[in-house]
């Protein structure tokens, strides 16, 4: 037991209380060798290389055969700058582990994106020893790298299961499992990575994530200040910590968070564009200098610069110098769009697909084949297109519970590649489909669940789902659909201007925007045709410009009765997720309309593309190279 108090000492970096603690153990029992290990690690916390290398050899003399004590001593020469001694002892523990050997080249494989050769590696190991869990746990996170999300959380359920002591792997199991949407059993592995390492911020703050994601963000707020209690300064624990305050509505502790984010990370991109995403925060001179400095530092990551990029064209197109915001704007997305993965020609492949496939005559094939559950609102579009301020306002009704952008149908359609009717994916698998429509639609409304209250109706704001409209109209033929609709180049050079977290992955070059909008044009256009009455547009611009009349409009739609407060969607208290957050918990007003001619001469490239749908407009919304 003292042994094991001294290592938790350690654990709490309370170095010279272990060290004292392990040194009165071995004075007792001078051959347990985890005390004299945890006695170096105490030693070398402090700075004390030599006197914690003798303890390792210590370690050695009890366990000659074991490969970790020779790794120890290893790591401990190299921290003194010994290097042929380092590379001896780390030698000694792979002729003792040679799979250990194997592995740190996998590592280095991995370090290097050579992701097949390491996954050979990993895979040859588990062959000969299948119970290996650092090769189980590695191969878990190559699959995670790779996108791999079925092969990284079946992997890493095995290494927590061949070790469940195994605090790493915990970690990069829930990371994954919150990655597809598997909210349970992550909350259940952090909790078992809290239990493991509690003295760690690093769990508590990817609790926090988790309840953000799960709109738990009251919950969330405390994950992250728990986190914050063990380590005032952890970057990821302040941001995610900013993020909640920031969704439900507690602004000025919000700003206050991401500036000690700042204080603590001077060069921490995020930060700055956490700021300048709130809309209505404006920087200070001394905060607009220090980002003029970072946008041209190439020693910080790319990602980093980038968010610099978008923080500093927000801060200079709210001074009105709109050339030199658009030059930020353009050299932030210059700087992402090669870390993006996006094939226009696919997307018009895929738009083909769907509208070869789902005809009038499918549709008329499987009336009544559907879910009759009517308590869905899909709020469809691209995004920056006044989405959140629909949401609001129907959130605003009591009938209705605003959720967020919810990824559960393009879960429906991964159901539906999975079960492959015929050997067919989506969208043809749906010519196999009849009576089973019902049982997709009840799985979106089953898995919405858990982020609605108690209201007979709620909303779902993912735009993307404008390309399913005809699966919405299958599956759930009750379901009414509202499209958001702005002015296209307004539309456009929302996303220009907007760094998304992931996702919307066309929104980083002005041609493939352009190229987008008409796609999406394109289905809305066959969806009135096909669906007629189905889909609701609502224009921002006209919703801006007669707020009483749209929003009756809207209520009507939807077959809701009256409520005043809609007219007020700004009074309520809802946490609100995206960019818009703070713009729609105001009054509505006239700013944002026509805000694409503050970039007009810059827009050549996207009003080329669009000239087509552009020529259709009024004179006067039209660019002046096309009048």
């Amino acid at each position: 037991m003292r042994v094991l108090f001294g290592t938790i000492l350690v654990r709490q970096n309370e170095f010279a209380l272990a060290e004292k603690e392990l040194r009165d153990v071995i004075s007792r029992w001078p051959d347990i060798p985890k005390a004299h290990r945890e006695l170096a690690n105490a030693l070398i916390a402090q700075g004390r290389g030599d006197e914690a290398i003798e303890s390792y050899r210590r370690v050695i003399e009890l366990t000659p055969g074991s490969a970790v004590a020779h790794r120890d001593l290893s790591m401990a020469f190299k921290s003194l700058g010994r290097m042929d001694e380092a590379k001896q002892a780390l030698d000694e523990s792979f002729e003792l582990d040679p799979d250990r050997k194997e592995l740190v080249i996998a590592v280095e494989h991995q370090r290097a994106g050579e992701y097949g050769k390491a996954e050979i590696i990993c895979r040859d190991i588990l062959r000969k020893d299948p119970t290996n869990v650092n090769a189980t746990r590695l191969l878990g996170t190559i699959g995670a790298e790779l996108g791999k999300h079925k092969l990284a959380v079946r992997m890493l359920r095995n290494a927590v299961k061949l070790e469940p002591q195994f605090f790493g792997a915990w970690i990069d199991l829930a990371r994954e499992l919150m990655e597809t949407d598997e909210l349970k059993e992550c909350h259940d592995a952090l909790q078992q990575a809290i239990k493991l390492r509690p003295d760690l911020p690093h769990p508590r703050m990817l609790l926090g994530n988790l309840l953000n994601k799960s709109g738990k963000f009251e919950d969330a707020v405390d994950a992250f200040k728990i986190a914050l209690e063990k380590q005032p300064d952890h970057g990821g624990a302040l941001a995610g910590l900013g993020h909640s305050l920031k969704t439900i509505g507690r602004q000025e502790e919000a700003i206050d968070t991401y500036r000690d984010c700042i204080k603590a990370f001077p060069a921490f991109g995020e930060a700055y564009w956490s700021l300048a995403n709130l809309k209505t925060f404006r920087f200070s001179d001394d905060e607009i200098a220090t980002m003029e400095r970072n946008v041209a530092d190439e020693k910080l990551l790319d990602e980093t610069r980038v968010n610099f990029n978008y923080s500093l064209g927000k801060a200079y197109e709210d001074r009105g110098d709109f050339d030199l915001a658009f030059k930020c704007y353009d050299r932030g997305n210059r700087l992402r769009r090669p870390n993006e993965n996006y094939d226009p020609v696919q997307t018009e492949f895929v738009h083909d697909q769907i509208i070869e496939t789902i005809t009038p005559g499918l549709l008329q094939q499987n009336e009544g084949n559907g879910h009759p559950d009517n308590s869905p609102i899909f709020i469809v579009g691209l995004p920056r297109s006044g989405s959140t301020l629909v949401e609001q306002i129907l959130a605003s009704h009591s009938q209705v519970d605003g959720t967020h952008e919810l990824p559960d149908l393009p879960r429906v359609i991964r159901t539906i590649n999975q079960q492959k009717p015929e050997g067919k994916n989506y969208p043809q698998a749906l010519r196999h489909y009849g009576k089973e429509l019902a049982t997709l639609g009840q799985q979106y409304i089953e898995s919405t669940s858990r982020y609605r209250a108690a209201s007979p109706f709620f909303t779902d704001k993912m735009p993307n789902n404008f390309a399913s409209v005809g699966l919405i109209a299958l599956i759930l033929p009750n379901a009414k659909i509202v499209n958001a609709r702005r002015h296209p180049l307004d539309s456009c050079m929302g996303c220009f201007k907007q760094l998304f977290y992931k996702g919307q992955s066309f929104t980083y070059d002005l041609v493939e925007l352009g190229e987008y909008y008409l796609e999406y044009q394109r289905l809305m256009d066959y969806w009135h045709e096909i669906l007629p009455g189905k889909v609701l547009d609502v224009d921002y611009e006209n919703m801006v410009a007669d707020q009483d009349k749209q929003t009756r409009r809207l209520i009507e739609y939807c077959e809701l009765p009256w409520e005043d407060e809609c007219l007020r969607f700004y009074e309520t208290d809802r946490a609100v997720i995206t960019a818009s957050s703070e713009q729609v918990r105001q009054p509505i007003y006239a700013g944002s309309v026509n805000s694409w001619r503050r970039f007009e001469p810059h827009l050549g490239p996207l009003i080329e593309v669009l000239e087509p749908l552009l020529r259709k407009l009024p004179e006067e919304q039209r660019p002046e190279i096309l009048n």
